[in-house]
């Protein structure tokens, strides 16, 4: 039979429930051990353990809730022991009262921060959505399959992007790198894949496309910016031409690491005699400026395309990812798996924790002849 994931709690919230059992214990064990040893030994000062094991894992309510015990507890502890208006009780009393009234303003001010950086998480799914457009499963003749890793701790997006787009005949794709990180970056990354989406569906030669992304990266830092450092920015990129009824790969690198092709066992990087800038570095440009190169790429191959931060992660000793040599070994044609099983291995190559953003697109072409006869839901806009 197949493996399960592990059952879940039916009633997970009884489990919550019964953790406020904890703290309620530890003040009648506390206020049991102070009137049992006598006026001699005080172990008041013990009930904070109480409303601070309640902060752990309730929220301000729940703590101010325990709070209020453990000080009428305090209080029930000096009526039995005789020494409620003595000084030194009265100092506990103080002492525990500030204690808890500390742990409950703590609770709230966590629990508005952890409320915040939900809703920045929230927000940050939804611009990647938008901006990193979930690849279809299937485009043409296509079988397809992307991964975005952002680097950064709660990060969700970052200069890496990549973007498909079915046109007559064939299908666009784009890979790429924005020089930088941080809002500068993606919104460099915005600006490239916009300019992508609205100019490749309609099929232009795809030198002219290159062209027409270089030109509007470059007019972008040098026209609509202030900022002295947007005209150091740059996007390294590989654009992608590969039409439904011929068995090749049409590729202009503008200094990206060159895409992979997977067939019959094989690892064939698609490197470029004469690679291009990268986009952004040079002025007004035009198709005449890009000579794409063509590729054979038959049924049955497949094309993995990354960016730098995957052969540039290094492990303990320095040593790069190789990751030619994981495909050659691993042999693996399907897109989801493949770009799964290389996401896992670059964690563990890494050490569990990448530097660099990472992004990964895996490209079967399968038939021409049993691609989809409507193809609207497989395009993107």
């Amino acid at each position: 039979m197949p493996d399960r994931p592990p059952a879940q709690p039916r009633h997970p919230w009884r489990a919550r429930q019964a953790l406020i059992a904890v703290p309620v214990v530890l003040i009648v064990l506390i206020s049991a051990l102070d009137i049992a040893t006598g006026p001699d030994i005080h172990l008041g000062p013990l009930l904070v353990v109480a409303p601070a094991v309640a902060a752990a894992f309730r929220g301000p309510r729940a703590t101010a809730l325990i709070a209020v015990l453990a000080i009428a507890a305090q209080v029930v502890i000096g009526v039995v022991l005789g020494g409620v208006g003595t000084a030194n009780h009265i100092a506990q009393l103080c002492t525990l009262v500030v204690l808890c009234v500390f742990l409950v303003v703590f609770r709230s001010s966590y629990e508005r921060r952890e409320q915040a950086l939900s809703r920045a998480r929230w927000i940050a799914d939804v611009a990647q959505k938008v901006l990193l457009r979930p690849l279809p499963p299937r485009i043409g003749p296509l079988r397809i399959a992307a991964l975005y890793v952002a680097a950064e701790a709660e990060a969700r997006i970052g200069g890496d992007l990549y973007a498909a787009v079915r046109a007559p005949g064939g299908t666009r794709v784009l890979i790429g790198d924005v020089r930088g990180k941080g809002l500068t970056a993606v919104g460099d990354a915005a600006l490239l894949l916009g300019a992508f989406r609205a100019a490749a569906h309609r099929h232009p030669p795809l030198a002219r496309l290159v062209a027409h992304l270089q030109n509007t990266v470059f007019w972008d830092a040098t026209e609509l910016t202030s900022d002295p450092e947007a005209g150091e920015g740059f996007v390294t990129a590989a654009v992608l031409d590969i039409p439904d009824d011929e068995p090749v790969v049409r590729l202009v690198s503008c200094g990206h690491p060159p895409p992979l092709l997977l067939h019959h066992g094989t690892v064939t990087p698609l490197e470029v005699t004469d690679p291009a800038l990268p986009l952004g570095v040079s002025g007004h440009l035009t198709e005449k400026d890009y000579q794409p190169e063509t590729f054979r790429y038959e049924e049955g191959g497949l094309l993995l395309l990354y960016t730098d931060g995957v052969v540039e992660t290094r492990d303990e000793q320095g040593a790069f990812y190789p990751l030619a040599e994981r495909l050659a070994q691993w042999n693996d044609t399907d897109p989801a798996r493949l770009v799964g099983r290389v996401h896992d291995d670059l964690l563990a190559h890494a050490g569990g924790a990448l530097d660099d953003d990472v992004a990964l697109v895996a490209i079967e072409r399968r038939d021409h002849r049993y691609a989809p006869a409507d193809d609207r839901q497989a395009v993107l806009p």
